[in-house]
């Protein structure tokens, strides 16, 4: 009896330290989300987070048409979140019916700096000029001690490239 007691420590010990050692790991910071202008397209690389340990964490990417795309301000509440946070939300063509969201910038702060932000994506994509130097030099150092962020190959490409130098490289 003693044995097995042990046992189920032991084993939630060693659970909770794969679990946290997984989210240290190898959990990217933020969701890491690519603009396509000349494609009028974003790429969103979403990692999912299961509460088991001994199972494999796998990444979605997701595609999404920037027509299709707004945005959403959120006021949170909590122990640690206070403030707005930026959405952007996912809605079907020609309607306001959300069918999916993505976390814009998962800083919670001021509702001027994310409108900024918001303002920011807008002019990119709509080949406007926007600010090349940003506010801060310096780069901020990652949560991760690696870089564990793989965008397949094929979305790599097609993320980072127009439509017109992906079809003249393919023929």
């Amino acid at each position: 009896m003693c044995f097995i007691s042990v046992f189920y420590i032991l084993y939630f010990f060693v659970s909770a330290f794969i679990f946290n050692a997984k989210i240290v790991l190898f959990v990217p910071r933020g969701t890491p989300i690519r603009f396509n202008r000349q494609r009028q397209k974003i790429y969103v690389y979403e990692y999912q987070r299961k509460w088991n340990p001994w199972v494999r964490w796998p990444t979605t990417i997701k595609v999404f048409d920037w027509a299709d795309v707004h945005a959403q301000m959120t006021r949170e509440t909590g122990r640690y979140d206070q403030g707005y946070r930026l959405y952007g939300v996912v809605c079907k063509p020609g309607t306001t019916e959300i069918i999916d969201s993505f976390v814009l910038s998962w800083a919670v702060g001021h509702p001027k700096l994310l409108r900024g932000l918001w303002s920011h994506c807008c002019h990119y994509m709509q080949h406007k000029p926007v600010p090349t130097q940003p506010f801060y030099d310096e780069r901020p150092n990652s949560w991760c001690p690696r870089n564990n962020i793989h965008w397949p190959e094929a979305i790599d490409r097609e993320s980072t490239t127009a439509a017109d130098a992906a079809n003249s490289s393919a023929g």
